[in-house]
């Protein structure tokens, strides 16, 4: 009931300010569960995407957004659970991974949407990271439930990181075709059947988005990007130090 009144009150809003385009709706099945994989270029998309379906989609979230105190924390919160966010404490990386794996499980089991990123985080420069194996390939291994391979396309330019007014632009979504993994039933141990699994994933996001891949993890680019920053300004903190003396 709070997810169809957040749909309307959020998503037919997005709808109309943004006109975001889709192809591929017809990839979506009317009943039952399926995990929708897809890449993540910025907050938005886990808005974009419920906005355009017809049908539930549960997403995890981190749990900062569920357990922030005062006013302004219970409105996230109600919020995130409105659009049917769920938290997933991310302190401690297996104990997040277990987690996610869970919800996600729960969340197919009643038959239902489950949406994921397989990067683990937004893409730090627009190109697409290598999947993390823990969590899409496991739950899909566990459920036998289909991976649908989802393509945001120019979310990331509607509010870039440091604007506080959004760009109205017509973002896109690509629906592509179901994945069967079937034939790797029983197998969600096998690190190397995961592996396969969510590469074979990414692979099909690629060939949907049109993005470069990257063969890292976005967390690890993301640390390298903030390190090279940190040395950059270190050094010309020092080169403005020298030209002083």
């Amino acid at each position: 009931m709070l997810y169809g009144t957040m749909k309307v009150a959020i998503g037919g809003p997005l709808r109309i300010a943004f006109r975001p385009w889709v192809e591929g709706m017809e990839n979506i099945p009317a009943e039952g569960p399926a995990i929708l994989a897809s890449n993540h270029l910025s907050f938005s998309d886990s808005f974009f995407l419920p906005a355009v379906l017809d049908r539930k989609v549960t997403f995890i979230a981190k749990a900062e957004y569920f357990t922030t105190p005062g006013v302004k924390g219970r409105l996230t919160a109600a919020f995130f659970k409105g659009v049917g966010q769920l938290p997933v404490d991310r302190s401690g990386a297996r104990g997040a991974g277990e987690a996610a794996v869970r919800s996600g499980i729960e969340v197919l089991e009643r038959g239902e949407l489950f949406g994921i990123y397989p990067e683990g985080t937004r893409s730090p420069d627009g190109r697409l990271y290598r999947g993390k194996p823990g969590g899409l390939a496991r739950v899909a291994l566990a459920t036998g439930a289909p991976v649908i391979p989802v393509a945001m396309i120019d979310t990331e330019k509607i509010q870039p990181p440091g604007k506080v007014m959004p760009k109205l632009m017509r973002p896109g979504i690509r629906i592509g075709r179901p994945l069967d993994f079937s034939r790797y039933q029983g197998m969600e141990h096998d690190r190397f059947v995961l592996r396969a699994v969510t590469d074979e994933v990414m692979y099909e996001i690629m060939k949907l988005s049109g993005q470069e891949y990257v063969d890292v993890y976005a967390t690890a680019a993301k640390r390298q990007i903030a390190e090279a920053a940190k040395t950059a300004k270190a050094e010309e903190k020092a080169e403005k130090a020298k030209a002083e003396s």
